[in-house]
């Protein structure tokens, strides 16, 4: 006999069928729903711990109301904003942290963090690939006005190998006397590789120190945080950086970025973000603070649902015969699932899916663009309540092979449900697959 959670309840499924859910797909999902169910309850576990976690570091910097208050101006004496940057500190287990609205995006963030902590004549070393496309301009691989090489920051990658592993050999080479900062990237981007798990990050680090205890190593934390239950700088990093309109926000920081790590790194990074000789002591929170502490707080259970919602669709479209990245029973590591379409259609009509599921223009359709910062048209979905906020329910890829489509977010575990649900429906619709009725015992 079935679970009774997964027994068809007619009434839920009528409220689907007007959102545009056929019977076979809906039941296509059901059945999936059951056998993820042990999973799921993993998932919780972790989103337990990460939620003590973030509560203990609350209690113990006795977060009150008063941390709420607006600043305006310069901002001197905001203790809500000198308190969380201490939480973040603290849930990250680093010497300092920088949590700013004007930190405008990841992007900026992990930019603070380069150009504060590397001068003209050193060189930034990624060993894990090509990072993030937006990265390329930032650092020079790209031409680009104000960036890294322009300031005469040299750049050296060594690529991973074949199945995913680090090039020991090559990136031992490649450290040298300029080597000031390497940049490990654990997410996937626009890539088909594995993310990186902490545990493998901190290998790699070891790794690294070995070779040059002084070189900065720095990770791209953006969609890992609250996957695991340890972070890159439990393993090791000098410098983690992230997006607070990723995990961490929680879906309420309306902007806003953070930089935690050693302490004289956080202080280059702040000095660089404002100006010599203000540093931290300047930087208004403008009224934002209390979306700070209440989105980091709800982070934990955000992620969580986040997370089956991109195992939910794995083990969907890889039944369909879809290559997925990572596969529909590979552990995870950040709230990312890629899924390759073969074809501009099938990412296409996934997009145009996502988008039709939003809370927020989910009446408009989305198109290919050439979007500033990436070196081929892009499509994005994503009717979020926060502009381009990627832990609310979205999806993106570049109109390019694999023609894959990168899934993230989903600010409840039901609402990233319905929107795999709506983009395999689109699926449907164009012709593009084939749901044959599915029978639950």
């Amino acid at each position: 006999m079935a679970d009774d959670c997964f027994i068809k309840n007619e009434k839920l499924y009528q409220i689907y069928r007007a959102l545009g859910i056929s019977e076979a797909v809906y039941e296509y999902g059901e059945k999936y729903c059951k056998l993820l169910k042990p999973r799921f309850c993993e998932m919780d576990r972790v989103a337990e711990y990460n939620q003590m976690k973030v509560l203990q570091a609350m209690q113990k910097n006795r977060v009150s109301e008063v941390h709420f208050a607006a600043t305006t101006g310069y901002g001197y004496n905001d203790l809500g904003r000198d308190t969380l940057e201490q939480v973040y500190a603290d849930i990250f287990h680093t010497e300092a942290a920088l949590v700013r609205p004007q930190l405008t995006c990841g992007t900026h963030a992990l930019a603070i963090a380069l150009f504060s902590n590397l001068r003209p004549g050193d060189e930034l070393l990624s060993p894990v690939g090509k990072p993030y496309d937006t990265l390329e301009e930032l650092i020079g691989i790209r031409e680009s006005m104000g960036s890294l090489k322009e300031y005469g920051v040299s750049y050296r990658q060594v690529d991973l190998l074949e199945d995913g592993s680090f090039d020991y050999d090559e990136i031992k080479k490649a450290i040298n006397e300029k080597t000031k900062l390497v940049t490990i990237q654990r997410s996937k981007g626009y890539q088909t590789r594995p993310t990186l798990s902490v545990e493998r990050i901190g290998e790699l680090i070891t790794f690294i120190k070995e070779c040059k205890p002084s070189v900065l190593c720095m990770v791209d934390n953006c969609y890992g945080e609250f996957v695991e239950v340890i972070e890159p700088s439990d393993v090791g990093a000098d410098l983690v950086v992230g997006s607070l309109i990723k995990n961490p926000g929680g879906g309420l920081a309306p902007i806003g970025g953070y930089i935690c790590g050693k302490k004289e790194a956080i202080a280059q990074a702040a000095y660089r973000l404002s100006a010599p000789g203000l540093g931290k002591e300047v930087g208004a929170s403008l009224g934002l603070n209390q979306s700070f502490y209440q989105g980091l707080f709800l982070a934990p259970t955000v992620v969580a649902g986040a997370l089956k919602g991109a195992v939910f669709a794995a083990n969907l479209y890889e039944n369909l015969g879809f290559r997925v990245i990572p596969n529909g029973t590979e552990s995870r590591h950040d709230i990312i699932q890629a899924i390759e379409f073969g074809s501009p259609e099938g990412l296409i009509a996934f997009c145009k899916g996502i988008q039709a599921a939003a809370p927020v223009d989910s009446f408009v359709e989305p198109e290919p663009w050439a979007m500033p910062g990436y070196d081929s048209d892009v499509i994005m979905a994503a009717g979020a309540f926060v502009q381009g906020s990627s832990i609310e329910l979205s999806a993106d890829g570049p109109i390019q092979p694999p023609y894959a489509a990168y899934f993230q977010g989903g600010l409840t575990w039901y609402h990233a449900k319905f929107g795999i649900l709506k983009s395999l429906q689109q699926m449907v619709q164009e012709g593009l697959v084939q749901i044959n009725p599915v029978v639950i015992h």
